[in-house]
C-alpha cells in the first residue's frame, strides 16, 4: 500500500494570491471574507429589527446576542454605566464571530483571524479606546497614577512594579489580546488541514483506514466550532474587562 501524503507549506495554508489591486490596495481572499462578515452582520442585524412582539428566527437570534453581551459581558465587567458600549461590544463579539467560523463553512474554510493584520487591527482599536477613556475619566496624571502605583502594593516594591505595569498596559495586553486570537485560529485551521489530508491520502489509499482519522476530522469541525465563540467571547470580555479598568481605577 502506497501512502501519499503531500503537506502544503503553512504559508500555502494563509496566503491567497492577490486577486485584484496592488500593494496596500490589493485584494485576495482574505479581504473579500472580511467584507463578506461585514455585509452578513449589517444583513443579520437590519432583519432583526423587525421588532415582532414574538420574535423568532433572526430576531430571535440577535436579541440573544445582545442580552448575552449585555448580562454576561458588559454587567459583568463594566457595570450598569457600561451599558453605552453594548452597540460597540457586540458588533465585536459578533464580527469576530463570523470571521472565526468562516473556517468550519465548505468551500470557504479560511478563518480570517488566522491572518494577523486583523486582530492586531482590532486590538489597536481597542488600545486606543481604553486608553482615551482612562485620560479622560481620570485625568493624565491620575491615569498613570493607578497605572503605575496600584494601592496595596509596598511602596518599596514599586521600583519593580511600576516598570511591569507599565509595559503590561502599553505592551503585553494589546499583544495578548491579538496573538491570542491569532494563534488559536491559526492553529485549528492548521489541524483541520492536516486531518483533511490524512484522511483524504487514507482514504485513497484504503476506504477503512480512513475512518478514524475522518471521525477526528468531524469531530475537530465540532470543536472549531466551540473554539470560534469562544475566542470571540474572550476577545470582548477582555475588551470590557480594560474598558471598565479604565473607567473605574482601584482604589
Amino acid at each position: 500500500m502506497h501512502l501519499a501524503l503531500d503537506f502544503p507549506p503553512i504559508s500555502h495554508l494563509i496566503r491567497w494570491p492577490t486577486i485584484f489591486g496592488s500593494g496596500m490596495w490589493a485584494v485576495n481572499k482574505v479581504v473579500l471574507l472580511e467584507w463578506l462578515a461585514v455585509v452578513l452582520l449589517i444583513w443579520f442585524f437590519l432583519a432583526a429589527r423587525k421588532g415582532a412582539l414574538v420574535p423568532s428566527g433572526v430576531q430571535n437570534v440577535a436579541e440573544a446576542a445582545v442580552d448575552f453581551v449585555r448580562n454576561e459581558v458588559i454587567l459583568q465587567t463594566i457595570g450598569p454605566e457600561g451599558l453605552n458600549w453594548t452597540p460597540f461590544l457586540l458588533t465585536l463579539f459578533t464580527f469576530i464571530f463570523v470571521c472565526n467560523i468562516f473556517e468550519v463553512i465548505p468551500v470557504i474554510q479560511m478563518p480570517v483571524n488566522a491572518r494577523m493584520a486583523l486582530p492586531f487591527f482590532m486590538t489597536a482599536i481597542v488600545f486606543f479606546i481604553y486608553h482615551y477613556l482612562g485620560f479622560r475619566h481620570q485625568g493624565f496624571l491620575g491615569y498613570f497614577k493607578s497605572m503605575l502605583f496600584p494601592p496595596g502594593v509596598p511602596k518599596a516594591l514599586y521600583l519593580l512594579v511600576s516598570p511591569i505595569e507599565f509595559l503590561t498596559y502599553f505592551f503585553t495586553r494589546p499583544l495578548s489580546l491579538a496573538v491570542r486570537l491569532f494563534a488559536n485560529m491559526l492553529a485549528g485551521h492548521l489541524l483541520l488541514a492536516t486531518f483533511a489530508i490524512l484522511t483524504a491520502a487514507l482514504f485513497t489509499a484504503t476506504y477503512i483506514g480512513a475512518v478514524i482519522p475522518g471521525a477526528l476530522l468531524v469531530a475537530l469541525y465540532g470543536f472549531e466550532v466551540l473554539v470560534s465563540v469562544l475566542q470571540a467571547f474572550i476577545f470582548t470580555i477582555l475588551t470590557a474587562v480594560y474598558i471598565g479598568g479604565a473607567i473605574h481605577p482601584e482604589h
